[in-house]
């Protein structure tokens, strides 16, 4: 008989498969790694979550939590655009070097074994973030920070790119080195100039009127 999993150990089978998933792809992934690194029988992990497709999945939904945490943290109601821009930035960037397989394997989504659930998971990937970055934009034009006839939609996904991209670059073997080639080769220990350059260029984009 199995002992039922407290949250802290739920969390780290979850944290292992993420690792586990984020170095080998879906496909390629071993259960056994991931129950031995955790410390519980293969038999634990295919008694709550069924197979490998569904942990997989449950350890996306895991890291989803986490950034969902962040933006809910950072984008509020009672804060100005660009103080919650500054937020989101310094935020993101700090959850991009905490979190590094978290976003190598939202890019393993993207073009690895896991884009058979690219359709399923990019709804639950994209959606908190769109419509948070969406209410952002339109305080922002109604604030005058944006020009009115600007599509908050589109606005919202090109700021959310620059973001990704930012996530990636701190995450990602390739686009590592891509960041050196542009930013230079220290740019991975330049956090804050990173950071404020990037504020300083979307506050430039905001800072328009009609």
């Amino acid at each position: 008989m199995y002992k039922k999993l407290d949250e802290e150990m739920m969390s780290k089978i979850l944290e292992t498969g993420i690792d586990e998933f984020a170095e080998n792809g879906l496909d390629r992934a071993n259960i056994n790694i991931i129950a031995k690194k955790s410390g519980v029988s293969v038999g634990v992990i295919y008694k709550y979550y069924g197979d490998k497709d569904n942990f997989f999945l449950a350890c996306v939904r895991h890291s989803l939590k986490v950034l969902e945490q962040v933006l809910r943290d950072t984008v509020t109601e009672e804060t100005d655009v660009m103080t919650c821009i500054r937020s989101v930035v310094y935020a993101l960037l700090d959850h991009s070097k905490n979190h590094k397989n978290y976003n190598v394997m939202y890019n393993e989504i993207t073009s690895g074994s896991c884009k058979r659930y690219a359709a399923v998971l990019a709804e639950e990937i994209e959606k908190s973030t769109a419509v948070a970055y969406e209410k952002l934009i339109e305080k922002a034009k109604q604030s005058g920070k944006v020009r009115s006839h600007i599509d908050s939609h589109m606005l919202a996904f090109f700021f959310d790119n620059m973001l990704m991209m930012m996530q990636f670059s701190y995450s990602c073997d390739y686009y590592r080195e891509r960041m050196k080639i542009f930013c230079g080769e220290d740019a991975l220990e330049q956090d804050e100039k990173i950071a404020e350059e990037f504020i300083r260029f979307i506050g430039n984009a905001l800072d328009c009127r009609d």
